[in-house]
């Protein structure tokens, strides 16, 4: 089996998922080619190459500078031609699932996306994948010809730490590098924040809160930690966030180590986002408030009292 694994970057930085995608190849075997693609793409893909890339393919162009779906869906095209792959793994992230929908439609492939496992079962390739904001969990198999597309959700897998791989220089044609569309400039709204979706550590605010002057108690205990601040969709609509920071069906899906739940509720839409991280703790006045039915720990009571309590805790141990 040849296994084509696209690794993004964003700023000329390895996202950390291409490391995660790499472990997920090698433990299937078979012949693990990667891909790289930025204005100089060599030294990550010598990165991904001393993390067992394989053969690790860098596409270096200016026009590669920023992520372009379009562009990029068209390089992979002819990659995936070249190497013959049967299975292309991306990052279930904001930029995976919007390049592989189009490149799966460019190529006229299947696609499975936001994947939890990858694994294969004699001679049949087997991807899981949750629905129903994870009531339900099915096992897909590859039963059509040519390549099978599938992202997989961040944070589900290790990152590939060593391995062996060579570097080597892609050309591309440059009729494939041209766009309708120019990306010139990427402005974040994260203002050098940790990224909701690399996150090990995300504390998330809901509508117990109160009032948006209140969240700079759980904004402080999220940097105690060196996660994340996360929110409920309920605090976005107020106005008292912005939406980058939504956790939820029509916000951002996590999967980090530990997930602070301080003052929400607990409703559906927001457990879509946020119930496969390892460890849940849920602070809320309301004992019977859904969110603890999920929770690994639950604490019942003032979120005013307790978290400037655990804050200063976590200070005090972790040196914060």
């Amino acid at each position: 089996m040849n296994i084509l694994v696209v690794g993004l970057q964003k700023d000329g930085r390895l996202l950390p998922a291409s490391y995660e995608l790499l472990e997920a190849a090698k433990g299937l075997g078979g012949n693990v080619h990667t891909i790289i693609m930025a204005e100089t793409a060599e030294e990550m893909a010598k990165e991904l190459a001393s993390r067992g890339g394989g053969k690790v393919l860098a596409v270096s162009d200016a026009r590669l500078k920023h992520f372009n779906d379009e562009i990029y869906a068209k390089v992979l095209r002819g990659v995936i031609e070249k190497v013959a792959a049967d299975l292309v793994l991306g990052p279930a992230t904001f930029y995976g699932k919007a390049l592989f929908a189009r490149l799966a439609a460019m190529v006229g492939a299947p696609m499975i996306s936001d994947a939890t496992r990858i694994e294969k079962d004699g001679d049949t390739l087997l991807a899981t994948r949750p629905h129903y904001g994870g009531s339900v969990v099915s096992s897909l198999v590859k039963n059509a010809d040519g390549p099978l597309m599938v992202t997989i959700r961040p944070k589900v897998y290790a990152e590939s730490k060593d391995g062996a791989g060579e570097v080597v220089a892609e050309a591309v044609d440059a009729a494939v590098l041209e766009s309708r569309m120019n990306v010139t400039d990427v402005k974040s709204e994260s203002g050098g924040a940790v990224s909701l979706t690399e996150a090990d550590v995300i504390v998330a605010a809901g509508r117990g809160l109160k009032g948006a002057d209140n969240l700079a108690m759980v904004k402080e205990l999220a940097q105690a930690l060196k996660g994340a601040f996360g929110a409920s969709r309920a605090i976005v609509d107020a106005g008292w966030t912005e939406y980058a920071n939504q956790v939820g069906q029509t916000g951002k899906t996590v999967n980090p180590k530990l997930y602070f739940a301080i003052g929400i509720s607990g409703a559906i839409q927001h457990l879509v986002g946020m119930r496969s991280s390892q460890t849940i703790v849920a602070i809320n006045k309301d004992k019977d408030a859904p969110i603890f039915n999920i929770a690994n720990y639950g604490i019942v009571g003032d979120a005013f009292e307790i978290v400037p309590a655990l804050t200063k805790k976590f200070k005090a141990e972790l040196g914060g």
